[in-house]
């Protein structure tokens, strides 16, 4: 050891080239170490092709083209089916399209509005890619994922503009997911960069175009009617009176409930009740103590006249489910109510913490505006506005989804209705696409989001499951078909009927008034 020692000072340290020399190897190998664990500690962060967990997170965003499931085994089947069906298609002969959907939701009720938007959205690809038609140019389904909440919205809206812009060829955006603020934040950005983008199941009218004559999201069209006018087609089927009417609130809101409330305010105008507010946790999926101003408020509800029987409730699903709750117990037991509210109301159909004594209370209904139901078409054929054809056709497609090569996708169930508005959200991307290139070649990705004023008379409207999809100048749909839908003692979703904005069905034309 001692001549090792002497080695060293005399021979290295002393000598100056070799000083440098050995300084320099250090320096060298020190900067390895530290670059090959930055690296490690990148590529550790690595959940699939596309997709990251973020510093801090336990969730994995981004775009996935593969067969990563974002860790929801629930999703698999479908995924897989999609991964199949993207590895058919020709290269150069295909675009894409990004279904954005919050993947790692951890709620169950938006696990399986993911679910079934995902099936939704693949199965309309599937049809596009095998019509008999032929047309061009053919589908390529890939997922995008903010987060649970949306949080990552930017990481995943940058990788999205990346896949614009290279040998993706992605040309537009659907689904969404809910009307929050992180969803608004996203659709504003991403239509910004001039990506067209299709909400399915998204309703506030904040996050729509042509509010005020103004377009804030240029290229964005929407297949669900806005929080307005579901309000309206409420109006219609049910008759509601600001004489008899209760409304009940989100204070701090998001885009959905805000806009739904204001609704809602304008057909109580003159109400002789004040409007009764709650506070629920920033994270709406979760249950906090919200129950407890609940109760207070069906004490309130109590103590109006008998004459006041119907509520009007601007919430989210798991406040509404509290509200439902709460309501089944109170202490007027002798006292008729009918809960009224927007298309939240669907994430209650088979919700295991609803309870069913509520339901079963012959004085208390709960029913709200669905954006499709699968009874609709079939039980209440309007003469226009939609079809129990057009139903159908999505009822032969699900009916060969059970196998391949159509299939499998897992469970289906259409109550809630996002299977089917996806599906719908979905063949307006291909009709946009398609339309910005009648020769089958690959569309600029500027001319996709311009095909949407033009979505509507009889021969180029989408002839959707839910009904007809006639956008006006901003993208919007006309005169959409509403489904009333009511929950039964077995809290399943029992179609009642189809209502309208306008009052009535649009004429055969489909042509928005000026």
């Amino acid at each position: 050891m001692a001549r090792w020692w002497r080695w060293l000072r005399e021979d290295v340290w002393e000598i100056r080239f070799r000083r440098y020399v050995a300084l320099t190897l250090a320096a060298v190998l020190a900067g390895l170490g530290i670059w090959g664990g930055m690296t490690a500690a990148k590529e550790n962060r690595s959940c699939a092709p596309g997709v990251v967990q973020p510093e801090g997170s336990d969730e994995c965003v981004g775009v996935s083209w593969s067969t990563y499931a974002f860790g929801r085994p629930q999703f698999a089947d479908t995924v897989r089916a999609i991964h199949r069906e993207n590895a058919r298609l020709k290269a150069g002969g295909y675009v894409t399209v990004a279904l954005l959907e919050p993947f790692t939701a951890t709620d169950a009720d938006n696990l399986a509005d993911v679910l079934h938007e995902l099936q939704g959205a693949y199965l309309a690809q599937y049809q596009a890619n095998h019509d008999t038609t032929g047309l061009k140019p053919k589908i390529r389904l890939v997922l995008a994922n903010p987060g649970s909440t949306g949080t990552y919205w930017k990481y995943t809206v940058d990788r999205l503009e990346r896949m614009a812009k290279g040998r993706d060829r992605l040309r537009a955006v659907t689904g969404v997911g809910q009307s929050t603020d992180n969803n608004k934040r996203a659709v504003a950005e991403l239509t910004a960069r001039g990506i067209p983008v299709i909400g399915s199941s998204i309703t506030a009218d904040d996050l729509a175009n042509g509010q005020h004559g103004k377009d804030p999201f240029p290229g964005l069209a929407r297949v669900s009617p806005t929080n307005t006018d579901e309000a309206r087609a409420l109006a219609s089927f049910a008759k509601v009176s600001a004489v008899n009417a209760f409304l009940v609130y989100d204070r701090t809101g998001d885009p959905y409930t805000r806009t739904l409330q204001g609704s809602f305010e304008k057909m109580l105008k003159g109400s002789r009740y004040e409007a009764q507010p709650f506070t629920p946790p920033a994270d709406r999926s979760k249950e906090g103590s919200t129950s407890n101003v609940f109760a207070q408020i069906t004490n309130i509800l109590c103590n109006t006249p008998a004459s006041t029987d119907t509520i009007l409730f601007a919430g989210r699903h798991t406040q509404l489910r509290q509200f439902i709750n709460t309501l089944g117990q109170r202490g007027c037991h002798d006292r008729r109510f009918t809960v009224l509210t927007g298309d939240e109301g669907s994430y209650l159909a088979g919700d295991r913490d609803l309870d069913p004594s509520a339901l079963k209370d012959r004085l208390l209904t709960v029913r709200y505006t669905a954006l499709a139901h699968p009874d609709a078409w079939p039980k209440d054929p309007a003469r226009t506005g939609g079809s129990a054809a057009d139903a159908t056709t999505l009822r032969v497609l699900l009916a060969g989804a059970t196998k391949e090569p159509v299939g499998p996708v897992g469970p289906i169930a259409l109550d809630d209705g996002q299977l089917i508005i996806a599906y719908d959200a979905m063949r307006l991307a291909v009709r946009g696409i398609r339309g910005a290139s009648p020769t089958g070649r690959i569309p600029a990705l500027a001319d996709v989001g311009l095909q949407w004023p033009q979505v509507k008379g009889r021969e180029l409207r989408v002839n959707g499951a839910s009904g007809w999809i006639c956008l006006d100048a901003h993208g919007n749909p006309y005169d959409k078909a509403v489904p009333i839908v009511q929950l039964t003692p077995e809290s399943r979703a029992r179609f009642v009927k189809i209502a309208w904005p306008e009052g009535r069905p649009p004429a055969k034309e489909c042509l928005p008034p000026s």
